[in-house]
């Protein structure tokens, strides 16, 4: 393996320093839930040297029995001792890529997808920079694993007096630093239950190897609590979802120039950063499945709660698809374009993955946006409001768009697009055909 030999020397003064006893070598499904395979400490600089070989036909979306070997391979710069108690056991944990027998990137792994799309944005010259919002919900839990929709208080947006879990985010923020993540805000969201930790903007593959680590952490932290961390997009009715709003910039390879800079545009952009936009909504219905990937993720991206409905992009307008965020100080190096479909329960790695390589399309054919909607597209009329694109309606839509979409497929490699497909279609044949209690309540007593 080739491994940096300085990066090595440096994680294995902190296993003698920290005593760790045994080491999760961590990686995604195409889904994004996160498997891991745990190995004593003794056998962590054989896994560094020649990696881990486990089954990859019982992991979402991998691979069929018959071609089942893969192995694991660390990437040493996401090396973290595990902060919370882990039965008395000092245990720290990897990210790591997943490779074939022979050597070569499994094309099913999602972190190779997004390191493909970034190879691509470097072949013209492009970095790829981004940085999620995370939005969740911390819930009662009577019974461990068995969380109640019950909100664990009564806050709204930026309250302090009824924001019972401000000491509880306190721990969640304090365990994300164990992790070398730089939580730059933390603060009680619209709705009641409901949370916000963003951490700090940067290359899109460490965002997302933090965006992982993040869920996995605040799930953590909340259990101690006795509380349920819920990244479920929608999971009460009649008040405000959970989105995972993504700032989104291009640098260049060769420098800290942000491209999507322009002091003489009106809203700082370059023509650059407006192709780019104009590329994303191209795509937006074809990368909904991605950025939206529950039957559930379509209850949050209704009329009235923010979340955006219409491909439309804005300054102020907090309904649009894409907004261009005010900035405070260096607009050179802070000019950036915001993503607001997106959802937590997204795998972080295919959604940077389609928004960059839809991105760069607009970039590669000059695409230009349409004018701005400043205004709030869900108060025009309705002969108004038709002239504007929608997102699709559910996730049945989402993957016909999906299907369609040949930049799209690209970016996820036939491998993926068709294994998320497969996996996407059963869940909406499942929920098409369950019978739900609002179905029961409303028709058994009349027909």
């Amino acid at each position: 393996m080739n491994h940096d030999r300085a990066e090595y020397e440096r994680v294995q003064e902190w296993v003698r320093k920290a005593n760790v006893e045994f080491v999760n070598l961590q990686f995604s499904d195409i889904v994004g839930a996160v498997k891991q395979v745990t190995i004593p400490v003794d056998q962590w600089p054989s896994a560094v040297e020649q990696g881990v070989w486990f089954d990859g036909s019982s992991i979402e979306g991998f691979a069929r029995i018959a071609e089942s070997d893969m192995y694991l391979v660390p990437d040493l710069r996401t090396f973290a001792v595990i902060p919370w108690d882990q039965d008395g056991l000092v245990t720290a944990r990897v990210i790591c890529d997943v490779c074939m027998p022979n050597g070569d990137p499994f094309e099913g792994d999602p972190r190779y997808v997004l390191k493909r799309a970034m190879a691509d944005a470097r072949e013209m010259g492009y970095v790829f920079n981004t940085g999620p919002e995370f939005e969740f919900f911390l819930f009662r839990c009577p019974e461990p694993g068995q969380p109640s929709p019950e909100p664990h208080d009564r806050a709204g947006y930026f309250d302090v007096s009824t924001d019972q879990a401000h000491n509880v985010r306190g721990k969640m923020v304090k365990a994300l630093q164990a992790f070398g993540i730089e939580v730059e805000a933390s603060h009680h969201e619209v709705a009641i239950g409901q949370h916000e930790i963003d951490f700090r903007y940067g290359d899109a593959l460490q965002s997302a190897d933090h965006a992982v680590t993040l869920r996995v952490v605040l799930k953590a932290i909340a259990q101690s609590s006795g509380l349920f961390a819920s990244f479920m997009p929608k999971p009460l009715e009649g008040i405000s979802g959970s989105g995972m709003h993504t700032h989104q910039s291009l640098g260049r390879v060769d420098g800290a120039e942000n491209v999507f800079y322009a002091e003489e545009d009106r809203f700082g952009l370059s023509q650059t950063a407006r192709r780019f936009i104009a590329g994303q909504l191209r795509h937006a219905p074809g990368m909904t499945a991605i950025l939206a990937p529950l039957v559930n993720s379509y209850k949050r991206l209704v009329p009235g709660y923010e979340a955006p409905v219409y491909v439309s992009w804005a300054r102020v307008n907090r309904s649009a698809l894409i907004r261009v965020p005010q900035v405070n100080g260096d607009a050179q190096h802070s000019t950036r374009v915001e993503l607001r479909c997106p959802d937590p329960s997204c795998n972080p790695y295919l959604a940077f993955a389609v928004m960059l390589k839809c991105g760069l399309d607009g970039i590669r054919r000059e695409l230009m946006p349409p004018d701005p909607a400043e205004e709030d597209l869900f108060d025009l009329d309705r002969s108004d409001r038709d002239a504007w694109q929608t997102l699709p309606g559910n996730l049945g839509e989402a993957l016909e768009e999906l299907s369609s979409d040949e930049v799209v497929r690209e970016a996820l490699g036939d491998h993926v697009f068709q294994r998320f497909l497969a996996a996407k279609g059963r869940e909406w044949d499942e929920y098409r055909c369950s019978v739900s209690k609002w179905e029961l309540e409303r028709y058994l007593s009349i027909y």
